[in-house]
């Protein structure tokens, strides 16, 4: 105790020095002054040497202990502020619009929401995703990310494909519905390519699992028997190609009614359009083949036009021949239906077929109704996809999906697109 309290005396005798403060007033600051000038000054409380130690560190560890609380101000220092600088102009702060409706009259469109899109206006909501889904900890593989992205190259053809939530289901937090499978059966020239896209009917809860299970479904059936398909497809039997495909298909209807019996949800709301295409990998093949049931979008890009090639009627096979142009472009009906019953077939819609001969510089295009309504709505959309995907070199996947991203008010499905582009 002896020796801490000598060591205390020492370091206040020291401060005293330091800072001229304490006992002994213009005395000791005096001192204090002095010696920071150099000069050390005998003071009332130099009462000789200590033995406590005096070390450097010991000195500044004491300082630190002193600045940590604030100073009083000297009577002899009273301290000056500097002037204030004359207040800014005050401006307004503009306070920005929110909610869809509110976007459209907002005297300032953000530039965000001005960038890719046709029309006189841009769409009404903001064009990057919003809201996540809510998720269900016990169910965590029912998320869907919000977009989905693909790509591959055989022989001669460059496969793009882009799934992406619609601009309605980003601002409400809703799970993308478009489901999209790109899958490969085989290998080398035996290779078969399958790409299917689902779309499940409107406001039908937990569609986009019909959708999910739809693609599954027909994937497992068209792996099953790809070595048949792709021999079918190389030699163009068209007719035992198009009949296997539907019997394919109305298995795979089949399994989704069962799995709406599963899960006590009726059979018209757990279901899907379901498009196809089957690429064979075969360089010296260009027959590509179209199969599925329920609305979306069947066209192609040739020398810088588009033609529609969705089946005018249907379970009618409209293919091309080998070497022809593949006929004129036409518009395809609707594919409206009645309730589905227990009593329907399996399929909630017509089946469709056709088998296109690829031509190079051909860019064939697969849609869901959420590209393909915009593009037979609007020309304006329509040319600008066409100048966008009409380049002698195929997109890469960043670029295909910023084509496929191109905006229209009123349009605001989700959106799959797969494009094959034939060198």
């Amino acid at each position: 105790m002896n020796q801490q309290r000598a060591r205390r005396g020492h370091e206040d005798d020291w401060w005293r020095q330091l800072y001229g403060d304490g006992e002994g007033g213009g005395q000791a600051a005096a001192g204090g002054v002095a010696g920071r000038a150099g000069v050390r000054t005998a003071g009332p409380s130099d009462a000789g040497p200590s033995d406590a130690p005096d070390t450097l560190d010991d000195r500044v560890e004491s300082a630190l202990r002193a600045v940590r609380a604030p100073a009083e101000p000297k009577p002899w220092e009273p301290p000056v502020r500097p002037a204030a600088p004359p207040p800014a102009p005050s401006t307004p702060i503009p306070l920005p619009a929110t909610g869809p409706a509110s976007r459209d009259t907002a005297p300032d469109t953000p530039p965000s929401r001005t960038a890719g899109f046709v029309g006189d206006r841009p769409p009404t909501y903001d064009p990057e995703p919003g809201a996540l889904p809510a998720a269900d900890p016990g169910a965590l593989d029912d998320l869907v990310p919000d977009t989905a992205l693909d790509g591959a190259r055989y022989g001669s053809l460059t496969l793009r494909a882009a799934s992406q939530r619609g601009d309605s289901a980003r601002y409400r937090g809703e799970v993308r519905r478009d489901a999209l499978l790109t899958a490969r059966f085989g290998a080398g020239r035996q290779a078969l390519i399958l790409v299917a896209v689902a779309t499940p009917p409107p406001a039908a809860a937990g569609a986009h699992r019909a959708a999910r299970d739809a693609c599954a479904w027909i994937g497992d059936a068209v792996g099953r028997s790809y070595t048949q398909l792709a021999e079918d497809i190389r030699t163009d039997h068209r007719d035992a190609l198009k009949s296997g495909l539907q019997r394919l298909t109305d298995r795979s209807y089949g399994k989704l009614r069962g799995r709406a019996r599963e899960l006590g949800a009726a059979p018209e709301r757990y279901t899907a359009a379901l498009r196809c295409l089957l690429l064979p990998a075969d360089p010296d093949c260009r027959t590509r083949v179209f199969f599925g049931v329920g609305a979306g979008g069947l066209f192609r890009l040739r020398d810088g036009a588009w033609q529609d090639l969705e089946p005018a009627t249907a379970d009618h096979d409209t293919g091309d021949a080998p070497g022809s142009d593949g006929g004129p472009p036409r518009s395809a009906p609707g594919l409206a239906h009645g309730p589905y019953t227990a009593e329907s077939p399996a399929r909630p819609a017509p089946f469709l077929f056709r088998a296109a001969f690829a031509r190079p510089g051909d860019t064939l295009l697969l849609c869901s109704a959420g590209l393909a309504e915009p593009l037979q709505e609007e020309p304006d959309f329509a040319d600008r996809l066409a100048a966008r995907w009409k380049a002698d070199e195929p997109p890469g996947l960043v670029d295909f999906l910023a084509a496929a991203q191109l905006r229209v008010k009123g349009h605001t499905k989700d959106r799959t697109a797969v494009g094959v582009w034939e060198a």
